[in-house]
């Protein structure tokens, strides 16, 4: 099963938040929400999700202003955002896009467009999201078959294995922390320790590497895991 993509809302009027996430997590999101700028700046510095849905003006920071930070940010410059707006002036649509968003919607707006968009971005944004396998280096994952082979031979992962190991290969190069890992792998409602994940990242390498292979998984000191983005090139 793969991992759900995560969408953040960030959006003051809460029927419009209720709308957005009922019909989001109908379509397969995993969604979060926050009501202000200030908020939501807080939740993107401790998980970064898929995309944000962000409006135009929110109580304690606006939503350009937001927009603006989360570019200067590495970790964040490359996220997708969906500006909400009420202001449909052409100057205002370029102000907003020129400041970093990726697109733009006039209030009030159709869902089922909104929704077209959403799923446009997390295509361009990543598009080993909607493959039916994954290959880096040596590595290949296959989603119909939930089955995972490297070089010549097949590799027996256990189910939360498996979703760790696609989760990774999905952004080679990012560091995840423990917390991200369990919210984004095992869910936010999971009432389990941190070291979990590092009992299933040394079940992850002992499946997946044999002596003098190269291991794919990172362990960045005080940080986290990542699926090393060199592995595909010196495998």
């Amino acid at each position: 099963m793969s991992v759900k993509p995560r969408v953040l809302i960030v959006e003051d009027e809460e029927p419009l938040t209720l709308l957005l996430r009922y019909n989001l997590e109908a379509e397969g999101y995993a969604v979060d929400s926050a009501a202000r700028g200030d908020d939501a700046e807080i939740m993107l510095r401790e998980q970064v999700p898929d995309l944000v849905i962000l409006d135009w003006m929110l109580p304690g920071l606006s939503g350009i202003e937001l927009c603006r930070r989360l570019r200067l940010r590495p970790e964040t410059q490359g996220l997708p955002v969906i500006l909400l707006t009420a202001r449909g002036e052409e100057s205002e649509r370029v102000r907003g896009l020129a400041t970093g968003a990726d697109d733009y919607v006039v209030k009030p707006f159709s869902v089922p467009e909104l929704l077209a968009r959403v799923r446009a971005l997390l295509r361009r944004a990543s598009p080993n999201r909607l493959a039916t396998s994954l290959e880096l280096g040596d590595l290949l994952l296959d989603r119909g078959s939930h089955r995972v082979r490297r070089g010549n031979r097949e590799l027996h992962l256990g189910p939360t294995e498996f979703k760790l190991l696609e989760f990774l290969m999905e952004r080679p190069g990012r560091v995840f922390t423990r917390g991200q890992l369990l919210d984004s792998v095992w869910g936010m409602d999971a009432e389990i320790d941190e070291r979990t994940v590092d009992v299933h990242v040394g079940r992850l390498r002992k499946a997946v590497n044999k002596p003098r292979e190269r291991d794919p998984i990172r362990t960045v000191r005080g940080a986290g895991y990542s699926f090393d983005e060199n592995f595909s090139r010196r495998a």
